[in-house]
């Protein structure tokens, strides 16, 4: 028996319904919120997204990393209904509510930090991280903070100014934030190395800051934005001995890495290195937002009375449906899930790999993967040009990729890890298809 495809492609892309809701949006909303993907969604579930005009892509774009309990998951859409009947919003610290304190409580006994922890939640990945900087300078009583070359930690001042990609995110939009260094990031392909790197953090202090004025050192495990460049062993190793050495607080940003992406749940359980604190956001609640801070106790009670807060944050319905996200993850087996699909994928990208001499790079953790796509094999010359193109073609086919990287000559994967079998494979396939084309067969 034939199996029921997923991708159905039944007009052009953009359909003409999308075409004409695209074109009301040119007249009335801001010009800088440019589309990446030229349809507009009606509806969505699982790994699948359905247009106005009736097309199906298969989503490995997963709302950039948000989706990882799949579209319109049944218990987080059963939660956030039952939730928003009872009350929608009361600000915590005005009116508290119970589901804040039991998920705070769930996520201190699930990220990887030992000892006496809290939580605090927010919003956006960017205020988590705006405020994990708070916690440390209220901690440590200094201002400084550094960040790494291909971060990207968000997009209000602070942690924009942490973030390393000048466009399009940074052009114009000075002055940043005072007392932030950035310093290298290891990168396998790249370089430099992890002993370079570790080094160049040290000189940094005898020639930018010094280290008694630095209160917090931010890094991702995975690189997102960068291209999915992993941190080795040796580095994360290395930064925890700095800090502990300069009493410099360590702050894993998991916003993307976190709710099961790499394989486990959060990111820095694949090392033998505790952060002091984490932030966390996109899959925590399924796309709605909310985000969070979790990490030791001296730090996160730190600051004054009602010096973190904030109207909105950790909002009942977005705490209901994070619950319903933490349910999923432990009784789906998502994490385990997550590492049989980034097998498949990775499998399948090293056979790219060998096949078309432009994938110069295949890398990531768990379901967190990505190519990278260069004119040449020998200088790793970027070709942002062709990784366009196939993520053109394979929208176009029916799969929607995502590009990353400081190039942006990277094509990742943030696929939704409730994916079946079949879909992945008719996903890949396609692809492959989208390879075959743009290299001419």
């Amino acid at each position: 028996m034939a199996t029921t495809r997923a991708i159905q492609v039944r007009t052009d892309i953009p359909g003409p319904r999308s075409k004409e809701i695209l074109e009301r949006k040119e007249r009335v909303v801001a010009e800088p919120l440019s589309i990446y993907l030229p349809f507009v969604i009606a509806e969505a579930e699982g790994a699948i997204v359905t247009d106005v005009d009736g097309n199906s892509f298969v989503d490995f774009a997963g709302g950039v990393g948000c989706m990882n309990v799949g579209h319109s998951n049944p218990r987080v859409v059963e939660a956030a209904q039952e939730q928003i009947a009872r009350f929608t919003h009361t600000d915590f610290t005005i009116v508290p509510y119970e589901n804040y304190v039991a998920l705070a409580e769930r996520l201190v006994d699930l990220v990887p930090i030992s000892g006496d922890l809290r939580a605090a939640f927010f919003n956006s990945g960017a205020e988590a991280v705006e405020n994990a900087i708070k916690f440390a300078r209220a901690a440590t009583g200094r201002s400084a903070v550094i960040g790494f070359e291909g971060g990207f930690h968000g997009r209000t001042l602070l942690a924009l100014t942490l973030t390393s990609k000048t466009h399009p995110y940074k052009a114009g939009l000075g002055p940043f934030a005072p007392e932030v260094y950035r310093v290298p990031f290891p990168d396998d392909y790249r370089g430099p190395d992890a002993e370079t790197a570790l080094a160049a953090l040290e000189h940094a202090f005898r020639t930018r800051v010094a280290a008694e004025e630095v209160a917090a050192i931010v890094f991702e495990p995975v690189q997102g934005e960068s291209g999915f460049i992993v941190a080795p062993p040796e580095f994360l190793r290395g930064l925890r001995r700095i800090c502990d050495e300069h009493g410099i607080v360590l702050v894993a940003d998991e916003v993307q890495t976190g709710f099961c992406r790499t394989g486990r749940i959060f990111a820095m359980e694949h090392y033998d290195v505790e952060a002091d604190l984490t932030t966390i956001a996109k899959s925590i609640a399924a796309g709605i937002p909310l985000s969070g801070v979790v990490g030791r106790a001296e730090i996160m009670d730190a600051p004054a009375d009602s010096a973190v807060g904030g109207t909105y944050v950790g909002n009942p319905v977005a705490i209901a449906a994070a619950h319903a996200v933490l349910d999923t993850v432990e009784e789906e087996g998502l994490a385990e899930r997550a590492e049989a699909i980034g097998d498949a994928i990775q499998s399948r990208m090293e056979s790219w790999r060998e096949r078309y001499p432009f994938i110069g790079d295949v890398r990531g953790l768990g379901a967190m993967l990505a190519i990278e796509i260069v004119k040449d094999s020998e200088t790793k010359a970027p070709d942002s040009d062709l990784a366009t193109a196939i993520a053109e073609n394979a929208m176009k086919r029916g799969l929607l990729l995502l590009k990353a990287g400081i190039h942006s000559n990277c094509i990742r994967v943030l696929v939704p890890l409730v994916i079946t079998d079949e879909q992945l494979s008719e996903a890949l396939g396609v692809w492959e298809e989208a390879l075959d084309e743009v290299s001419g067969g």
